[in-house]
């Protein structure tokens, strides 16, 4: 049952990248990285470029009287510019991605004379039953804590964080956010040992890029096995795009991630061969 489950996700999230999708965003309210001028969350990969916080561009600061303190360095975050050019064999116009940098700085730690404009929304859902055992029969399982702002799973310390689930609009998308978190915990080197884990891992190189593949495509399997994968599919092949850009959109990726997001959901669930 569950490996049918499994190509029907792996299948789903094809279709979809092959259709395009809308930009990734993540899914809980408090905490997360934010434009401080317009509150609007951080989308894409500056959402794992940045931790929770308001971020402002030094003219945003100048501009409403603040102050950067001295010596703070600014955070990088990037965006895609579309650039029309001439195909130099077809002489056809075509469109082709640039990606921009600039800096901004967290007003909350690093600017003087601005004040926050977050407003802080909680939301009240019963937990889901079937998701909650996932969780709690993983056995060999890290340790977990709940912080709003960021989710994330250190090696180091073996410890999966995820905000509350007070924090997510949608009670689905909090389960889908800790099952990503608990498939990067399989790569620990007493689980399954991936190199996307245990390796050198630096951001955006290839290794990581794959594992986020493996992270992703693992949580919509989880999903899947609960019965939550209609309303988390889309966010996820959004995501999953993300990360191809960074491998040159070889879809083929995501068969071979599958693969090994199969083996570490079955490793949650104490699923043997």
């Amino acid at each position: 049952m569950s490996k049918k489950v499994y190509e029907m996700i792996t299948n789903q999230i094809i279709k979809k990248l092959e259709k395009g999708t809308v930009p990734w965003k993540k899914p809980f309210k408090n905490g997360v990285a934010v434009n401080w001028k317009t509150q609007k969350p951080y989308r894409g990969i500056n959402t794992m470029l940045l931790d929770g916080g308001e971020y402002a561009t030094f003219k945003q600061i100048n501009d409403a009287g603040g102050r950067i303190k001295y010596k703070e360095k600014g955070h990088i975050v990037v965006f895609w510019k579309m650039l029309e050019v001439e195909d130099k064999d077809t002489g056809k116009e075509e469109k082709i991605p640039m990606m921009r940098c600039y800096k901004v700085f967290d007003i909350n730690t690093q600017v003087e004379g601005l004040e926050s404009k977050r407003r802080t929304e909680s939301y009240d859902h019963d937990p889901i039953e079937e998701a909650e055992k996932i969780k709690g029969e993983y056995v060999n399982a890290p340790s977990f804590s709940f912080v709003s702002g960021a989710a994330y799973y250190k090696p180091f310390e073996d410890r999966v964080n995820v905000p509350p689930l007070k924090d997510f609009e949608d009670a689905n998308k909090y389960y889908s956010t800790l099952f990503h978190e608990l498939i990067h915990s399989t790569g620990h080197k007493e689980r399954l040992n991936r190199e996307g884990v245990t390796g050198t891992i630096r951001f955006g190189s290839e290794n990581y890029s794959k594992e986020e593949l493996i992270a992703e495509l693992g949580a919509s399997m989880l999903c899947g096995v609960t019965g939550i994968e209609n309303t988390t599919i889309d966010n996820s092949a959004s995501y999953i795009q993300s990360w191809l850009r960074a491998l040159k959109d070889d879809k083929t990726l995501i068969v071979k991630a599958s693969q090994q997001a199969q083996k570490a959901s079955d490793y949650i669930k104490g699923v043997t061969y």
